[in-house]
């Protein structure tokens, strides 16, 4: 048996030369202490070299001994057998291996596959990772020659025996498809037959290459399809059993006349799962494949309708027109309802005899994966249309708010306390104020809203809002905080990590109307791989992990899903919009964070929110009680050129303005505003305009403009967040940005501090 030596491990070398360094340092030393010390140093290195050193030789013996002990027991096995060690290199073969693959030397068990097999390094890495962990592994693979077994089975830590074993070695190797007749065809990409059992290649007269030589038209699979035989045209059904690229055809020959009925025992052990129904839809058969997908005992005798669900319409409906011969070559997609997971079936149906009476077959094939890609899709497309949407509502709303909040600060101005419209008018602006938190609400949703990033510790912030937190939940629920000591500084938004939490509390509130106790708990947590939860994927890395947890009824399986969707909401009509928990999931999304629920009826709920820790070190920030704030700039009237296409905000805006001493100067484009602004005579100080415009945008006038204003300031305003613009797009020379809707004090303000 040809071996090759099993290599020793680390070298030990570094041990004696640090050891022989000491020990020479110790005669050079001029203090007899000293010496000593480095002697002893010195010596107990050696020592401990040698002893590490013995070990391991003995280690190596072992194993070489336990290497030659497997390789007698295999050398005379008819099969080839191979050992390889931790690294996947070859270090034993027999003398059948050797007569298998042949002269030469590989280093590898896939180089030595190479010859045979088209990816050779992914069929063993496959049986390499799964023998390690479970101890065993097995896989039939088709090569140039024929198929193969390979076997992997684990021996001491880390090396595998592996054994090749040929189907033309084994009569019944081909697990149903060879042994008994059935015509097998396993097929690649762009449709090449890669191979053929002798029962399809008796069917077809011969060894063909492609698809294209066999069907007439491209195989509709579970469906009776027309086959180029040996002596004619035969009619076959077509099952499919997908591999990942190498799907496995099995095509069941009927003699012509009549229709299709694949012989039961035949069918039993294929792995394609069969059914046979009455057409009342009860079992008459199911081969072995189907009862493991269905969770069916052998012998047990249930109706299709009592299996699956989700058709829309009655499954008797459907296989009277399955009968009738209606509905050909369509398939239906259905869910199996003996599954606590959510587990889809493509159904075909197909018409047959059976003693002159009429039955059904059924050919299933597991769809859950495609139903899975397909919802994804459609979730993704939902998402992305409601985030359009809600980006558009918010600069119109934005729009109406500046007007009305506007508005009403213009007639706050022109009465006090005392008189009896003031409360009207404050009224108006809270519940204007309102519209824009709902606003901002839609924008977290569509993650369009500006985030005001700053290194927060996530404990005094919840801190901050405790009494704000009691407040909202009442007397009846207690509300309790536990924080990691060891939590670093994050990367938020102050405002909207406050809104996250107030929305979960109140969220715990409602689903605990009796009282209850709310915990709010902080942890560092450390994933050193990435964690999956459903789609989401939560890459590696250090997290600042919050957990809420409440005592209320739970979440069912069917809503836990959706409970993130905006407008989605159990509770009654008018007591929620149905936009809490999809502003939470915006505002954790936008911060990169992420978001899960987990809950069942009667235990409670938890959301878990993981915030990334910054990678950088985070700078110690002043305490602003001790930070003076800066002073007002010394008050200046000057000329502000306003362009604004909406006329309320163009009316607020400009009387706003005048109210604190600036002469305005008013365009409702962008058009008008360049007309004005080539006027030599006339002098402008700001230029406050919109963004988006009919026309000309905001920016693109603005930056014409300044090439014979250069000296001007400029001040945008828009409905639309500022992260929602292209980068560079608003970036102007002496620019800032003031999102809508804007208060009275908020323009003034800033059209002050841009004159100085």
């Amino acid at each position: 048996m040809s071996r090759t030596a099993w290599s020793i491990g680390p070298r030990l070398w570094i041990l004696p030369v640090l050891g022989a360094a000491l020990v020479a340092l110790g005669l050079l030393a001029p203090d007899a202490t000293v010496a000593a010390g480095a002697h002893a140093a010195g010596a107990t290195l050696i020592a401990v070299a040698g002893l590490l050193r013995g070990g391991e030789l003995l280690a190596t013996w072992r194993r070489n001994r336990a290497l030659a002990s497997i390789a007698d027991f295999v050398a005379n096995d008819a099969v080839p057998c191979l050992i390889t060690d931790a690294t996947g290199a070859l270090r034993l073969q027999n003398a059948a291996a050797d007569r298998f693959f042949g002269a030469g030397v590989h280093e590898t068990l896939a180089a030595a596959l190479r010859s045979m097999i088209a990816n050779p390094a992914a069929v063993v890495g496959r049986l390499h990772d799964r023998a390690l962990t479970s101890g065993t592994a097995r896989e039939d693979v088709v090569t140039r020659k024929g198929q193969l077994r390979v076997s992997a089975q684990r021996i001491g830590r880390r090396a595998l025996l592996w054994r090749i074993e040929p189907f033309a070695d084994r009569a019944a190797a081909s697990g149903g498809g060879e042994a008994l007749g059935v015509p097998r065809l396993t097929v690649g990409r762009g449709g090449a037959v890669l191979f053929m059992n002798d029962a399809a290649r008796r069917l077809t007269g011969g060894r063909v290459r492609t698809l294209d030589a066999i069907f007439d038209a491209p195989p509709v699979f579970g469906e009776v399809a027309r086959v180029a035989g040996a002596d004619g045209p035969v009619n076959c059904l077509v099952a499919r059993v997908e591999g990942g690229g190498r799907d496995e055809l099995y095509l069941f020959p009927a003699p012509e006349g009549r229709s299709v009925a694949p012989p039961v025992g035949d069918v039993e052990n294929l792995p394609v799962a069969l059914l046979k129904l009455a057409p009342d839809g009860r079992l008459l058969m199911a081969n072995a494949h189907a009862r493991l997908l269905l969770r069916l005992d052998e012998g047990e005798r249930r109706t299709l309708g009592e299996l699956t669900e989700g058709l829309g319409r009655p499954i008797s409906v459907w296989l009277e027109e399955a009968l009738r011969g209606q509905g050909a070559n369509r398939s239906e997609f259905l869910r199996l309802r003996r599954r606590s997971e959510d587990v889809f079936v493509q159904v075909t149906l197909s018409r047959s005899e059976e003693g002159g009476e009429p039955v059904l077959l059924a050919v299933l094939n597991d769809a859950t994966e495609l139903k899975t890609l397909e919802s994804q899709f459609v979730q993704s497309q939902k998402m992305q249309a409601i985030g359009q949407l809600a980006g558009g509502i918010a600069h119109d709303f934005n729009n109406l708010l500046t007007a009305i909040s506007g508005h009403c600060d213009l007639l706050l101005r022109r009465h006090d306390e005392g008189d009896p419209d003031y409360a009207d008018l404050i009224q108006v602006s809270q519940n204007a104020n309102r519209a824009a938190a709902l606003v901002t609400q839609l924008l977290a949703f569509s993650r369009k809203q500006t985030l005001s990033l700053e290194l927060l510790d996530l404990r005094d912030t919840l801190s901050d809002i405790t009494h704000l937190l009691n407040r909202l939940v009442g007397e009846r629920i207690t509300l309790s905080f536990s924080h990691d000591a060891d939590l670093p500084p994050l990367r938020l938004d102050k405002r909207q990590l406050e809104q996250v939490m107030m929305n979960l509390v109140v969220n715990a509130r409602d689903a605990m109307p009796e009282g209850g106790e709310i915990r709010i708990e902080t942890e560092r947590l450390t994933l050193s791989e990435p964690l999956r939860r459903g789609r989401a994927e939560v890459p590696a890395g250090d997290y600042a992990l919050v957990r809420v947890t409440d005592e209320g009824a739970g979440i069912p399986p069917e809503q836990l899903d959706k409970i993130f969707e905006p407008f989605f909401t159990t509770k009654r009509t008018g007591e929620g919009t149905g936009l809490g928990l999809s502003t939470v999931y915006g505002i954790v999304k936008q911060t990169g964070g992420f978001v899960f629920a987990d809950s069942a009826p009667g235990a409670g709920t938890t959301f878990l929110i993981y915030l990334p820790i910054p990678a950088d070190t985070p700078v110690a920030r002043p305490d602003p009680a001790d930070t003076p704030e800066p002073p007002e700039p010394e008050r200046r009237d000057g000329v502000v050129l306003l362009v604004e296409d909406e006329t309320p905000v163009r009316a607020f805006a400009s009387r706003a303005l005048r109210l604190s001493g600036h002469t305005v100067l008013e365009a409702c484009s962008a058009e008008e505003a360049l007309d004005m602004v080539r006027d030599g005579d006339m002098a402008v100080d700001v230029f406050v305009t919109d963004v988006v415009m009919p026309g000309m945008d905001g920016p693109s006038w603005v930056r014409e403009a300044l090439k014979e204003r250069p000296e001007a300031r400029v001040v945008f305003v828009s409905g639309y967040a500022q992260d929602s613009f292209e980068p560079g797009e608003i970036q102007v020379p002496n620019a800032v940005f003031l999102p809508k809707p804007f208060s009275l004090e908020d323009l003034t303000r800033t059209v002050q501090r841009q004159l100085h």
